[in-house]
C-alpha cells in the first residue's frame, strides 16, 4: 500500500529529490531536488535584495522554469508574486509594478523593451531589475541565485499570488489576500483539484498536467501549481499550437489540462488526418473556463475527446461552479453546481436574494477566506452583499442548483478567453486629437468569440474615412497591448448619449450582433 503523498512540493522534494516533476518547453527535465534548490536560492537572493514578509516581486516571464521558481519562492517566503501579462506595453506594466509596490522585477529578454520602459517609468532601481537573458539596464537573473544556499530558508511562511484584474474604470487592481502566518505545509495545497475528480499521486500515480496557456492567468497558474503540490509532473508549452498540444498529450500521456474555448475551436479545425495521428485517450480532465463555449464547439469536443471535457465558472477573486460533460449534456448551457467550498446566490438590484429560476446578479462566497482589491477599498465594498461578492455576471440557478449565465452587467469584452475592458480602450482612443467621442465593444468573431471594434465620433475638422481609421488604429498600438487594440474603426456623426452623458452602447452594438443572435450566440 502506498504511503500518502507528502503535503506540498517542498515535502515531496525532500523525500523524492530525483523524481522528474517538470518538463520545460524545450524538453529539459527538472527533478524535484533541482527545482527545490533553485527556489530556495531565489528566496536567499530576494532577501539579500531587501525583500521582507509581505513584499511583492513582479515577473514578466513566458511559460518556463523561472516562472515556477519564482512562484515557489514567493509562496514559501511570505511574499506576494505579481504575474504580469507579457502582452502589455511599458506604461501598463509600470502601473502594475508601481501599484503593487513590487521591489524586484524579473523579466525575460523576449519582453525586454516593454519591461525596461516599465521599470524606468515605475522608478525601480537598476539594482532590482533582473533579466532572464539580456536586457539593457538589467542584471543577470543568475546573480539573484548566485552564492545563495540550496537548503530551505529560515522563517518560512506561506505567501500568495497577487493577480491583477481590471474593472470598469479600466485600471487593473490587485487581488490581495492577507498572509496567514502559516507554514506552507500547513496549507491545503492543491486540495481544490478534488472538486474536479483529480486525486493526488499517491492515489492516482499516472497523472500528468499539461500547461498549455500563459501562466500569468490566475486559473492556469493555480491549476498547474496545485498539480505540482499533489505530486503530478508538469509539461510546459511556451507557445500553444493545436497540433503541438496533441503531440505532447500523446508523448507524455497527459491526463489533465486547463483550456479556453478558442483552443477547442482551433483543435476542431485541424484536418481529420492530423487528429487521427495522435492518441489523446490518456486525457481525463480537459477543464475549460474563462469564456462562454458555443454549444457546437463543446459538442464537437465531447464527440472527439469524450467525457473528459469539463467546465467551471469562477473569477480571479474566487469561485465557483463545476459541470462534468454528463452534467452539460443533461442540462445544456449550464456552468455547473457550486464547489464544496463555495456558495452561489442570485440577488436583485435591491440586494434581495432570488429564488430558483429568477434572473439576477450572480454572487459567490468562499469558505476559505476573503480578499481585497489592493488600494481600492471602494471597489472592494461596492461589489459585495455581506460575505458574497460579484464580478457582475447575470444568471440564474435552476431547481437542482445548476447555474446558468445569461449576460454580463460589467461591459467586458471576452476575446480568446481574455477579459478586455472597453473603458481602457476608450481612454486611449480619446487621446487622439481627431477623436471627439469613442466607444469600444466586442463583435462576433468565429475563432476568438469576440473581437474589439471602435466607433468614433470625429472631432471638428477631421473627415471620417479609411485614412483616419488607419491613423487611429496605429495610435492605439502605442498605448495598448495588441490584444486590446481595436481591429477596426467605424465612424458615427454623433455618439448616442443621454443628457447626463450616459452612453447607449447597446444601440451601437446591436447591429453587429443581429446575425449572431439569430444563430444562438449572445453578446456579453
Amino acid at each position: 500500500m502506498s504511503s500518502p503523498t507528502p503535503n506540498g512540493f517542498w515535502a515531496q522534494a525532500a523525500l523524492e529529490p530525483d523524481r522528474t516533476v517538470l518538463i520545460a518547453p524545450d524538453g529539459e527535465e527538472w527533478t524535484a531536488g533541482r527545482l527545490h534548490s533553485a527556489c530556495n536560492r531565489l528566496v536567499g537572493g530576494l532577501r539579500a535584495a531587501g525583500l521582507r514578509r509581505g513584499d511583492a516581486l513582479a515577473v514578466v516571464l513566458p511559460n518556463g522554469v523561472e516562472f515556477f521558481v519564482a512562484a515557489l519562492a514567493a509562496t514559501q517566503a511570505g511574499l506576494y508574486l505579481v504575474p504580469v501579462n507579457h502582452h502589455l506595453v511599458g506604461p501598463e506594466i509600470a502601473w502594475i509594478v508601481s501599484d503593487s509596490g513590487a521591489k524586484v522585477l524579473i523579466a525575460h529578454e523576449r519582453y525586454g523593451g516593454q519591461a525596461a520602459a516599465a521599470a524606468d517609468e515605475a522608478g525601480l532601481p537598476t539594482t532590482h531589475r533582473y533579466a532572464v537573458g539580456a536586457i539593457d539596464g538589467f542584471r543577470p537573473y543568475a546573480e539573484l541565485l548566485e552564492g545563495q544556499p540550496e537548503e530551505p530558508p529560515a522563517d518560512r511562511e506561506l505567501g500568495w499570488v497577487m493577480n491583477y484584474t481590471s474593472g470598469t474604470t479600466g485600471r487593473p487592481r490587485g487581488i490581495r489576500r492577507a498572509l496567514t502566518g502559516k507554514l506552507p505545509e500547513e496549507s491545503h495545497l492543491g486540495g481544490f483539484l478534488r472538486f474536479f475528480g483529480i486525486r493526488p499521486r499517491a492515489e492516482e500515480p499516472d497523472h500528468v498536467h499539461l500547461v498549455c496557456s500563459p501562466l500569468y492567468h490566475t486559473a492556469v497558474l493555480q491549476f498547474a501549481s496545485s498539480s505540482l503540490h499533489i505530486g503530478h509532473p508538469l509539461v510546459l508549452m511556451d507557445k500553444w499550437t493545436p497540433q503541438e498540444m496533441l503531440r505532447l498529450i500523446d508523448t507524455y500521456r497527459c491526463t489533465h489540462t486547463h483550456m479556453v474555448p478558442t483552443q477547442f475551436h482551433r483543435l476542431l479545425a485541424l484536418p481529420d488526418e492530423v487528429k487521427r495521428s495522435y492518441d489523446v485517450s490518456s486525457m481525463r480532465h480537459a477543464i475549460h473556463g474563462a469564456a462562454p463555449c458555443p454549444d457546437h464547439v463543446k459538442r464537437g469536443m465531447i464527440d472527439w475527446w469524450g467525457g473528459c471535457v469539463e467546465e467551471y465558472y469562477a473569477a480571479s477573486e474566487g469561485g465557483g461552479a463545476f459541470a462534468t460533460a454528463e452534467d452539460w449534456l443533461k442540462k445544456p448551457g449550464t456552468v455547473g453546481r457550486p464547489w464544496p467550498i463555495s456558495e452561489i446566490a442570485i440577488f436583485d438590484d435591491e440586494g434581495t436574494r432570488l429564488p430558483a429560476g429568477e434572473l439576477g446578479t450572480v454572487y459567490m462566497k468562499m469558505s476559505t477566506g476573503g480578499f481585497a482589491y489592493h488600494k481600492d477599498k471602494s471597489k472592494t465594498e461596492k461589489n459585495r452583499i455581506g460575505d458574497f461578492f460579484t464580478v457582475g455576471d447575470l444568471g440564474l440557478l435552476d431547481e437542482d442548483g445548476y447555474l446558468y449565465l445569461r449576460d454580463r452587467k460589467i461591459d467586458l469584452i471576452i476575446s480568446g478567453g481574455v477579459n478586455i475592458y472597453p473603458a481602457e480602450i476608450e481612454a486611449a482612443l480619446l487621446t487622439h486629437p481627431a477623436v471627439a467621442d469613442a466607444a469600444a465593444f466586442g463583435i462576433p468573431h468565429e475563432d476568438w468569440g469576440e473581437q474589439v471594434i471602435a466607433v468614433v465620433e470625429p472631432a471638428e475638422g477631421h473627415a471620417p474615412g479609411p485614412g483616419l481609421a488607419e491613423e487611429i488604429l496605429a495610435h492605439c498600438t502605442t498605448r495598448l497591448a495588441g490584444y486590446k487594440c481595436p481591429k477596426s474603426v467605424d465612424f458615427i456623426a454623433e455618439m448616442p448619449r443621454d443628457p447626463n452623458g450616459k452612453l447607449y452602447k447597446r444601440r451601437l452594438r446591436e447591429p453587429y450582433w443581429e446575425g449572431a443572435v439569430d444563430a444562438g450566440q449572445a453578446p456579453h
